[in-house]
């Protein structure tokens, strides 16, 4: 998606919070422009949950300002500031019916009657519910009840959509499947989106933008390739799909050493002496290496992991350090690879990072 990065729709300046000694939050600056679908990814008590009830006003920062379409929104309680929010739990009414949750926020607003059950309808066929309205959530799955509650969400039409985990209590199958729709919703009401997850692979799948934190900090912030391709820390790396880490010793400005085999590396203004090299399964080559190849080594198939269109296998390189590699099924039948093998591998020196120490090693 195209975004026009004028000024920012949403301005969060310096913020942080705490909780007692305990600091959540971090003097966190970011923005967010118009129309965009921004994910918070990060482990479990990264500070990302704390971040959206920051900006919804339900856990007012500590320091910092958060500004929303140019408004100083700080201080505000919920009620004032323009944003609709969905849940992980749903948090429906369960003694009202479908279109009696979807119009709760609207009945107060002492619309018509006929506008509020207009665009009931409205909102209930936009998720794919149309003719369920005088249903209650007891009746609906757990992908149905999701759908009410982000029809409930859209209901006062928000500037601002928060989404917290809201995909997290499904089954696999219909979490990857509401995911598509939220985002074609998205996309077709153009409505601001944050959405907090811990699922890198939703992130990747429907964000905009990503925005990786880590211990109350923002760690990096891209598009899902940026982040996937272009790591800025070794946490972002080892957490954002799959890494190999080796380390190494410095021989030259572009080269390095691992144990007695010697590659072509990075320059990324990392000089330091020891380093940490990654590179993912997927980039590991198989196919058309030659011996004296350059950024080449040779490994030991050890087991091999089938998991549909790919095998990720364990490799043993250099006297006992291990690998993961993901090989194709053509090249599993066409080299025809088996435990126990040795194969001839290289490590694309445009497909390798570099990080500072010995992280994550």
């Amino acid at each position: 998606m195209s975004i026009n990065q004028g000024d920012a729709y949403l301005r969060i300046d310096h913020v942080s919070k705490s909780f007692g000694t305990f600091e959540a939050l971090t003097n966190v600056t970011l923005e967010i422009y118009a129309g965009e679908f921004v994910c918070f990814l990060g482990p479990s008590g990264c500070g990302k949950t704390t971040l959206l009830r920051a900006i919804a006003g339900l856990d007012i920062q500590t320091s910092g300002r958060i500004f929303q379409g140019g408004r100083d929104i700080s201080a505000l309680p919920p009620s004032q500031r323009d944003f609709g929010i969905v849940f992980q739990s749903y948090a429906l009414f369960p003694n009202l019916s479908v279109a009696d949750n979807v119009a709760y926020g609207l009945v107060s607003t002492r619309r018509p009657k006929a506008e509020v059950e207009g665009r009931v309808r409205e909102l209930l066929t936009l998720v794919g519910l149309g003719g369920q309205e005088q249903k209650f959530p007891s009746q609906l799955s757990g992908g149905q009840q999701q759908r009410v509650a982000l029809a409930r969400a859209l209901a006062m039409s928000p500037g601002l959509l928060l989404l917290d985990e809201p995909l997290s209590a499904l089954d696999a199958r219909v979490r990857q499947h509401l995911r598509s729709e939220l985002k074609e919703l998205q996309r077709k009401l153009k409505v601001t989106t944050i959405m907090v997850t811990h699922d890198q692979e939703e992130a990747l799948a429907i964000a905009d933008r990503i925005v990786v934190m880590n211990h109350g900090v923002i760690e990096q912030v891209g598009t899902p390739l940026d982040i996937y391709r272009h790591p800025g820390s070794a946490f972002v790396a080892d957490f954002v799909g799959h890494m190999n880490f080796l380390p190494v010793e410095r021989v030259a400005a572009d080269r390095v050493r691992f144990g007695s085999f010697e590659f072509t590396a990075p320059v990324n203004g990392n000089q330091d002496a020891t380093a940490t090299l990654c590179v993912r399964p997927e980039d590991i080559q198989i196919r058309n290496v030659i011996p004296g190849q350059d950024n080449s080594l040779k490994a030991t198939i050890d087991h091999m992991e089938f998991l549909g269109s790919f095998c990720r296998a364990e490799l043993v390189v250099n006297g006992g350090r291990h690998l993961k590699a993901d090989f194709s099924i053509n090249a599993m039948r066409d080299l025809s690879l088996e435990p126990g093998q040795e194969i001839l591998i290289a490590l694309p020196a445009d497909r390798l990072r570099l990080f500072r120490g010995d992280a994550h090693v």
